[in-house]
């Protein structure tokens, strides 16, 4: 028995992609620009505390 090449195209999960995707996209972006300075704020914290006890 042979498997079938072409799924049948799921329109429903389809079509909460392109409601759902210009909302998640940019919120993704976001909390990551934000996620990344907050580590590099810590970082740089932490580098500064380590050079001022020497």
């Amino acid at each position: 028995m042979k498997t079938p090449i072409i799924k049948r195209f799921n329109f429903t999960m389809a079509l909460q992609w392109l409601i759902f995707l210009p909302v998640i996209l940019p919120l993704c972006i976001i909390f990551g620009a934000v996620q990344g300075v907050m580590n590099m704020v810590e970082k740089m914290a932490h580098r500064m505390w380590v050079d001022m006890e020497l």
